[in-house]
Parts: structure tokens; sequence; C-alpha cells
């Protein structure tokens, strides 16, 4: 049959035609193979996209004319007032908002658009009725978590007009989740209208955004891909409190008793609020808490509160909240509380207030599995703060428990973002395995999850640790992607920043270098990713010692972010505090001193004055003044940065840690060395605990604490610190790194002081 196929004439080409026709049968097959994989990578999207995403009762994604009901799109059910028949479980009427117009504008324009507010200030009903309005015909495409974004980002770039509803981001963002690259592919090119179409509370976003704003910090480039994608929106602000005007609007809706209601609540409540019923729920729930009324079921709530600030997003089962509840129960008085019985508690929090919304909602998707009501969420992150910390034990139960990845990953997000990488380690470690066990090792979900652990690793000093883990990830996006692409890029940006971690400055100019060329080429001189590489850049060449070549580069990256970006966004501020610590090593302190002053102030104007970012500069501005010898108004800054940082971070937070050492130095140099030493060994001992024995602070601490020792005269105490360092920093960093040469010049200096000086170790 070959024969013939291949209609051979000539015998001697036989054999030739039999090898030709093995070649085409397993070529066939390959095809077979190929077309059999796309066949059922096509099956499994299609099956995502029906289980993940809402459809209509024929499992097909539908127009956005054909949802007439908000509820469906994430909108809160409202309150059941008079004719509860007549409304039977409908949205109330639609009061129009101020930005309506707007809007609606911007939605015919296509891209990227985000409503932000406070839990229940109407932000998907605005958003609900303004795409109805303007994009009617479009495909609607809402999955339901992040587990069915890639299926649902990959349908909408398959249809010319599109709307990608997504209902609290926050659920859809961190790994492998949307993406400034996902962001590009919808909105850009021609010929379609494609529009995402999000929501986000307010406290999420000042905590997806609040990590710390220092170009060289763990926590800043692990929520980097987040704060990215967020950057591309146009964004829309909706208040609470609903305006005069749209008070008068709703006025013409007052024949739907809910309005009428609400409008008469108007000047306390906002109308979707009041409509939600959450100030009635947050009530209850503070309510709860006295004796004999409900303190267990408050207990539960308080729990699955505390879940989900730990970036645990997804329903949570009861038996998780079940276990939990008993830390928040004998926190407020335990067994004096006279909580209820388990049944009881229950009944409580899953009630339904005013046939609206129970404070823990029965999940219709996940058998015994509950979800809170945001409202309480965003009332408790308000009242303590976007990196206020749920307690340990909370965090490690719910991670034992998670049963998805997402949930692990946020889980680990929220650890790393706050600094707690011991914390986030073990996260990240569970979230690789689970990502190797599902999609592989080179996977690019696999190996973003890699790189996070990577960048957690380095927070946590163990830098040799974090190299390799870089390295492992920078080969496999090369052969998957490609030296140019942005991910391997963004690899290659974090090696280098290990390196320079590590001392090896060479090495990492070379890697900054080769990715600043690179940026260039493909993004050009002014794209935010190609201004990146130049700041990295800066902080090599500082610890170089060129310092003349980073002040023009630092310069040359403000001006650019001034211009990009304006004077007040994060990026270009970093800049300028960059600017003012090269500023400082130059010994220009006076110049360094109002530079820092003004991105204080800055910082202060924007953020508040208990910002993470605002104490940075604080704690800078600090160490300029002891530097210029102001020793009591270098005191005054640290003890308040240290004060501050204690409430808003917590006492063991690595930033916490570093301004007490920062204290501790000028307490030294006012010659109070037994205030001193006692600051030094507090620190020591935190860090230690915090961030383990091998960690560069850690070495840091007790270099300092030699020092303060050796000042007392306690020359042998002093000698076991300085060895117990340079010990470390040889094994860490390598001979030749500056710290370990700072080390190796205090060893010297007690030796001598002890009258004997050993071969190798003279001071400098």
């Amino acid at each position: 049959m070959v024969l013939v196929a291949f209609k051979v004439a000539n015998p001697w080409l036989l054999g030739t035609a039999a090898a030709v026709g093995a070649v085409a049968v397993a070529v066939s097959g390959v095809w077979q193979d190929r077309h059999k994989r796309i066949a059922t990578r096509r099956d499994e999207a299609e099956f995502m996209l029906q289980d993940g995403c809402l459809v209509l009762p024929s499992g097909r994604l539908p127009r956005v004319s054909q949802i007439d009901e908000p509820i469906k799109l994430g909108v809160h059910p409202a309150i059941v007032l008079g004719d509860s028949a007549a409304q039977n479980g409908r949205a109330p009427a639609y009061v129009p908002r101020d930005v309506d117009v707007e809007l609606c504008q911007r939605l015919a324009s296509g891209g990227f658009v985000l409503l932000v507010g406070d839990s229940a200030a109407g932000k998907s009903r605005t958003a609900f009725e303004a795409m109805r309005a303007s994009l009617p015909d479009h495909l609607l495409i809402a999955p339901h978590d992040r587990t069915a974004l890639p299926a649902a980002i990959e349908r909408t770039l398959r249809v010319k007009q599109a709307v990608l509803w997504l209902s609290d981001l926050e659920h859809y963002l961190g790994a492998g989740g949307l993406t400034r690259e996902h962001i590009a592919r919808i909105s850009g090119g021609s010929g379609h209208h494609r529009v995402i179409l999000a929501t986000l509370r307010s406290a999420e976003q000042v905590r997806l955004t609040s990590a710390s704003s220092d170009g060289e910090d763990a926590t800043r480039l692990i929520g980097r891909e987040i704060r990215e994608a967020l950057e591309q929106a146009d964004e829309f602000r909706l208040a609470r409190m609903f305006t005069l005007t749209e008070l008068e609007r709703g006025l013409a809706r007052r024949s739907d008793p809910r309005i009428s209601s609400a409008l008469e609540h108007a000047e306390e409540f906002g109308v979707a609020e009041y409509l939600a019923s959450g100030p009635e729920l947050k009530r209850d729930y503070d309510n709860a808490w006295d004796v004999g009324v409900n303190p267990r079921g408050a207990a539960l709530v308080a729990a699955a509160i505390d879940c989900r600030r730990a970036g645990y997003t997804s329903p949570l089962p009861r038996k998780l909240l079940e276990e939990l509840h008993g830390i928040y129960l004998d926190a407020r008085g335990g067994h004096r509380l006279r909580p209820e019985l388990h049944a009881d508690a229950w009944d409580w929090a899953t009630r339904p207030r005013r046939a609206t919304t129970a404070l823990l909602s029965p999940s219709p998707d996940t058998d015994g599995a509950v979800t809170v009501f945001d409202y309480v969420v965003d009332a408790v992150q308000q009242a303590e703060g976007p990196l206020a910390q749920v307690p340990e034990p909370v965090v490690r139960t719910a991670l034992n428990r998670a049963q998805l990845v997402v949930d692990v990953e946020g889980i680990a997000s929220t650890a790393s973002s706050q600094g707690r990488y011991l914390l986030a380690e073990a996260a990240w470690r569970k979230a690789l395995m689970w990502r190797t066990a599902m999609l592989s090792a080179p996977h690019p979900d696999t190996l973003t999850s890699r790189d996070s652990l990577a960048l957690v690793l380095w927070g946590l000093g163990r830098l040799k640790e974090a190299e390799a883990e870089h390295r492992t990830v920078l080969k496999a996006r090369r052969r998957l992607l490609g030296d140019k692409h942005p991910d391997t890029l963004a690899s290659r940006d974090s090696l280098g920043l290990v390196l320079w971690g590590l001392g090896r400055l060479k090495e990492a100019e070379a890697e900054h270098r080769t990715v600043l060329e690179a940026r260039r080429q493909f993004l050009g001189d002014q794209h935010p990713d190609t201004l990146i590489s130049r700041n990295n850049l800066t902080l090599v060449l500082r610890g170089l010692g060129r310092l003349e070549e980073a002040e023009a580069e630092n310069r040359t990256v403000l001006e650019a972010r001034r211009q990009l970006l304006g004077d007040q966004h994060p990026d270009t501020l970093i800049s300028w505090n960059n600017l003012a610590r090269v500023l400082a090593d130059l010994g220009r302190l006076e110049e360094a001193e109002a530079e820092q002053r003004a991105v204080l102030e800055a910082r202060r104007r924007l953020l508040g004055d208990q910002h993470p970012d605002t104490l940075i500069s604080r704690n800078n501005l600090g160490c300029v003044l002891a530097n210029l010898g102001r020793l009591e108004e270098a005191e005054a800054e640290h003890r308040a940065v240290l004060e501050a940082r204690r409430r808003v971070l917590d006492e063991d937070n690595p930033r916490t840690l570093n301004s007490r050492n920062n204290l501790a130095r000028v307490l030294a140099d006012l010659g109070r060395l037994e205030e001193a030493e006692a600051e030094h060994r507090a620190v020591l001992e935190a860090r230690r605990r915090v961030l383990g024995d091998q960690h560069p602070d850690v070495q840091h601490s007790r270099n300092n604490l030699g020092c303060v020792l050796a000042g007392l005269g306690r020359l042998e105490e002093a000698k076991a610190e300085h060895r117990a360092a340079l010990e470390a920093r040889r094994r860490l960093l390598g001979d030749q790194h500056p710290d370990t040469l700072v080390s190796r010049n205090n060893l010297a200096r007690v030796l001598m002081d002890l009258g004997r000086p050993e071969a190798g170790e003279a001071p400098e």
C-alpha cells in the first residue's frame, strides 16, 4: 500500500520508499497526536468556561444584554421591604451615579477599566449598568475565580467584541492571575473592541500596593507584577456616600420602597451599603461579642475575616473555621463570655438579615464552605491598616488546610508583602510543589512560583540559595520564552540584584547592563521597565564606589520618571530617595538632608504619616542627621520611626528591627553604651529568631554589638562577636565582600587591643 501511495516504479527505490513511508506514518502519527492534544486542550478550555464562568442554561456564554439581573455578577442582594413577592429577589431600581456618563464613554473606547471604592459603595452595580448601556451586544465572560481565568482570557482573545468581567479583582491577581501582558494582549491591536471591566475594594487596593518601595527590597519585587497590572487600568473612584445630585436622582425612584428607605438614612449611610444591610450586619457582629449574646458566632466570623486578610480568598471550609475560632473566643474571654452552642453559633452567623446577606454565606459551589461578607472584612482592614498581620498560628493552619493552589499562593503573597519571610517560604514551597505536580516544572505558572520563592530566600538572606533558584528559573525561561521575553529579562534583573547582595558587583553590573540594553532595544528608553533596570544599575554603581556615575544615573532616571509618571508617583519617589542616599555617600550631607526632607514631605502628603514608605524616608533622614553629627535630632527621628513601625508593622518585622538597630547606633555615638548594648542584644536575638543565624542582618547586629562591647572594654566578648560575624560573612558572601572586609578590620582592631594580633588580620 505504501508503494501504491508513492507510485514507486523503480525497484531500486523500494528501500527508500519504505523508509519514507515509515517516516510518513510516523509524521502522520505525530500530527494526529498533536491534533488530539489541541482538541483535548480545547475541550478542557470549553469545560473550564462552562464550569468556571457565568453561562446561560444552554451552557453558552451570554451576551451582555442577556443578563438582566446584576446579582449574578456579584452585586450584593438588597433588603426586602413591603411587598416581598413584587420584589422577588430582584435588585432595586438603579440610582444613576455622577460617573456614569464618563464611565460609558470610557467603556466605548475599550481597554482596562477599574472601579474602586469601599465595600457596598455600589461599584459592581454601577459597572453593570454602564456595561449594559454601552456594550449590549458584547460577549460577556465572567470567570468565577482565578482557576477559570486562563480559559476566560483565551476566549476573550478569540472574539472581536467581548467584556472580561472581574468583580473583586483581588481574586484574579497574583501567581497565575491577570498580568500586564494579558492586559496588553486583550486591549492592544486593532480590528476588535475588548474591555476588561473590574471592581476592587479600596482596602484591597491599599493592601496590594503597600509593599515597601525601596527599589532593592524583596517585598516590592514579589508584588511588582500585581502593581504593574493595576497601573494599566483607567480608574474610577466611587464614594460610599452619595452626592446631593445623586440623591436627587434617587427621589425619582422612591416608588421602590427599598430606595425610599435608603434615602431616609442617606445622611448616615451610603444608599448601596444600606441596601446591602452592611451597617446592620456590622452592628450585629460587634454586639455579638457581649456576654451571652453570640460570642462563638462572632469568633467564627472573626476567623473567617482573618483568613481572608491572610490571603485565603476561596470559600472557607467550616471545619477550618471550627478549628480556628477558639483562638478568637479565648482572646475575648473564653468561657466568661458564656458562648452559645456550636449549632446556634452557625445558625446566627449564616442567617441572612432582612433577606439579604449573612455574615457567613454558604457557598453555592463548594459543599461545607462559606464566604464572609466583605463589608465586615473592609471594616477590619480599614481599622487596623493594610499591613496589620494575622496571628501566625491562624496563617499556618489556613495554609495547612488550603485545598486550592490559588489560596496557597494568596497566603504566600500576603506573607511576602508583610516581610514574614519564613511563613512565605513555607507557602511558596507548597505552591511550587503543587504547581509542579499539576502543570510540570517548566510551566510558566510553576516558574512564577519558583521565582517568588527565590525572592523570599533573598529576603531571608539565603542569597546563595536564591541565586540557584533564580538561575534555574532563568534557564527555563530562556528555553521556553527566549532571551528577550519580558519574563526572562525580569529573571535576569532579579539575579542581578542577588549578585549585588552577594557582593559580586561586577557580575551584577554585567547582568543589569545586559537587561538594560535589551529593554532599551525592545521597549525604548522611557519604558517603566527600562527605568527599573537603570535604577537597579545605580545600586550596583553605588556599591562599587562609582558614586559620580551613580549620581548621574539617578538624576537621569529621576527626571525621566518625573516626565513619564509625575513628581508624586511611587517610582519617582524611589529615584529621589536613592539620589539622596548617593549624595550622603558622597559626603554632600546638607544636599542629602534637603532631598530626604523633600521626599519625606511628598510621602507624608500622599500617603500619610504612618505609611511604610513615609517611615522609610524618616529613617533615612535620621541616618543623614546622625552623619551630620546632629545626634539628638537623629535619636528623635529614629525613636519616632520605631514607635510607628511597632504600631503599623509589629515588633519583629525586619523594618522595625532596622529601626532599633539604627537607634542603637545613635545611642553608641552619644556615648550611652549600656543602652546601645541592650538594644543591639535585643535586635540580634530577634533577628536570629525571625531571619535565622545566617541572614546578613544578623551579621550586621553581631558586628555592631562587637563594636559596642569593644567600647565598653569587654574585649573578649567583642572578639567572639566579630569572629562569628567574620566567619559567617566569609561563608555567605566571600572573602572580598565589603562587609567581610569590615569584619576582618574590626576583629583585627580588637586583637590588637588585646595584644594578640593574628596573621592575616591587620586593621586597615
